[in-house]
């Protein structure tokens, strides 16, 4: 007798967030200050050359599982930077925002998925960011389509500021939960490794890199930073400070890590869980700036925004944040250790937790006569694609695949591709890596476990 009116206070609670308004002042600034930096982003890629020594120089690509028809496009590679500039100014602005945020997306994904070499996790982040931010009306305020449209709206639904923050809230915890593990707090592993090639920065290089108890201190309070600064940021009394620890952390981790646009983006992200009052003032600064003040733009304001199909839209967002949530335990489902085989290591938020060394020399032999020769990576790849592929065991497959594939079409009968590997994890010792009796060139990718991955001669443990 009980359940029943708790499912319909439950189904109540639910309606009556979904209809609660909020003021639309926040997701206006989120779109100017997303659409300045991406596409300040790829003016930065574009002048320090990268989109020709990534893309457009080497011979061939790792691609992801299932996206192989995924290439640079020569000449046109520059285009594609082009239009994912031009879309990302389209959405600071909010001009034909739907066609910008989607266009923005799907070049930037595009350009993403061009090489596995390139993966990071915050380019991931900016992917998952942008597919949301196409079903959120974020051109409701202070945007060019409002000046076209003639219509402007003051609030939006709450729910579609708190995506943003649910969002960002789930990268800083799952960040979090990744860094509980043994070699994390217990090893300090790999920041030991890393932080003492920093003894040349100013006033705490010398003091504080070589320090073994700085190293821990770093692991721990990372992992209890990314646990707590989605709660610490969503509690108003807390606000202020857990922004100054944002700043603090994220220009630190800059200085000592080469992370690119990173820091900067989670710092200009997070100010949307301030409240609306920051974001007004803003915009009332941007509007003195462009000189616009009381302009007769704004005259049709609107109470608030109304979206024509909000059920699908609400339910697709559900299930959107339901994969969120799980698709980063899908390691689970292999049985070896995570760190050592990275099968369910992309995509999970799991944020500068391994240093790997890898040395792999691939050997190609005749199946019928066992004449063999041995293969010089450099003939095929570049510096960074070889570092790369010589620790991660679907890169290997690939490049085995694509040896095969060169020999072949050399001339050469039989070919069987055979790898010896040796892979160091987060400062152990070397240890031999794939089996390199199996032929590679037989093998197939796909989302099973690898059983041609070597055993890891240790335990991690934790998440």
């Amino acid at each position: 007798m009980s359940r029943q009116p708790f499912l319909y206070q439950m189904d109540f609670n639910i309606k009556t967030y979904l209809n609660k308004n909020t003021n639309a002042a926040p997701l206006a600034v989120f779109r100017m200050a997303f659409g300045i930096m991406m596409c300040f982003g790829m003016i930065r890629f574009w002048y320090h050359g990268w989109i020709e020594t990534l893309y457009i120089q080497p011979k061939f690509h790792f691609s992801y599982y299932g996206f192989e028809w995924i290439k640079p496009m020569d000449g046109y590679t520059y285009l594609l930077f082009i239009i994912c500039g031009l879309s990302a100014l389209f959405v600071a602005f909010g001009f034909k925002y739907k066609l910008a945020i989607i266009t923005f997306f799907l070049s930037f994904t595009y350009i993403e998925l061009m090489d596995k070499t390139t993966y990071l996790n915050h380019y991931y982040f900016i992917s998952v960011l942008s597919f949301l931010m196409i079903f959120l009306p974020a051109n409701a305020h202070f945007s060019v389509d409002n000046v076209l449209r003639k219509q402007s709206y003051e609030k939006v639904p709450k729910w579609t500021i708190d995506s943003i923050k649910l969002l960002l809230g789930i990268v800083y915890f799952y960040a979090g939960l990744a860094k509980i593990n043994s070699d994390w707090l217990f090893n300090a592993m790999p920041l030991k490794i890393w932080l003492p090639s920093k003894y040349d920065l100013p006033f705490i290089g010398d003091a504080l890199m070589h320090q073994n108890w700085f190293h821990f201190a770093m692991s721990w309070s990372g992992m209890i930073y990314d646990l707590a600064i989605p709660f610490l940021l969503l509690y108003r009394k807390t606000r202020v400070f857990a922004f100054i620890l944002v700043l603090i952390f994220h220009v630190f981790t800059r200085i000592l890590f080469p992370i690119g646009m990173f820091p900067f983006i989670m710092i200009v992200a997070t100010l949307i869980f301030f409240d609306a009052r920051l974001h007004i003032k803003i915009i009332n600064i941007l509007k003195r700036l462009f000189r616009r003040g009381k302009s007769s733009a704004f005259v049709n304001l609107s109470p608030s925004y109304r979206y024509a199909f909000r059920q699908p839209i609400t339910a697709f967002l559900a299930v959107f944040f339901v994969v969120q949530l799980v698709f980063p335990f899908r390691y689970l489902l292999y049985p070896n250790e995570l760190f050592w085989t990275e099968e369910g290591f992309r995509f999970s938020w799991r944020v500068m937790l391994i240093e790997k060394m890898g040395m792999s020399t691939f050997r190609i032999v005749n199946g019928e006569t066992g004449d063999f020769f041995y293969v010089d990576n450099k003939d095929f790849l570049t510096p960074f694609q070889e570092k790369q592929m010589s620790f991660q065991p679907d890169f290997i497959l690939e490049y085995a695949h694509y040896l095969g594939d060169h020999f072949t079409s050399q001339g050469h009968k039989n070919v069987q591709v055979f790898v010896e590997s040796y892979v160091a994890l987060n400062g152990r010792l070397s240890q031999p890596y794939i089996d390199k009796n199996v032929d590679l060139y037989r093998e197939k990718e796909s989302f099973k476990p690898k059983y041609w991955i070597l055993p890891f001669k240790d335990e991690i443990k934790g998440l």
